[in-house]
């Protein structure tokens, strides 16, 4: 049984910095990709970060680049999302997501994950 655990959240100031964890257990047959996906109150849940193909290749929302990074310790089976810079409008629950097997959905496609973890909060005051 898959399961994704995220912690890492908090409150922070607008500027300060925070990272997120994600620990997997459980095996993920044929996993493609991991994300990270946000949700603020009264808005669609978003694609914040994905790290895909074993680590080689890296996206990002537009709003979040030079900000974010995403990173992942396959030794540890743990996904990271260091926040830099961090802005009121990073408010919002965020959720570590896993995709197995080949697909052709983009990388912030989320109905295209397979395994979700229950999400950690993030609130940045300004």
């Amino acid at each position: 049984q898959v399961q994704l655990v995220e912690s890492g959240g908090g409150s922070a100031e607008a500027g300060e910095t925070l990272r997120l964890s994600c620990a997997a257990s459980g095996y993920i047959e044929r996993r493609n990709c991991m994300g990270w996906f946000r949700q603020a109150p009264g808005k669609e849940r978003e694609g914040v970060a994905a790290i895909c193909s074993g680590g080689g290749s890296t996206y990002y929302a537009d709003s979040v680049k030079g900000r974010f990074t995403i990173s992942q310790d396959n030794a540890k089976n743990t996904l990271y999302l260091q926040m830099n810079s961090l802005k009121a409008d990073d408010t919002a629950m965020y959720y570590c997501a896993a995709r197995a097997g080949f697909t052709y959905y983009r990388w912030d496609y989320a109905p295209g994950y397979n395994y979700w973890g229950q999400g950690t909060q993030v609130t940045v005051s300004s």
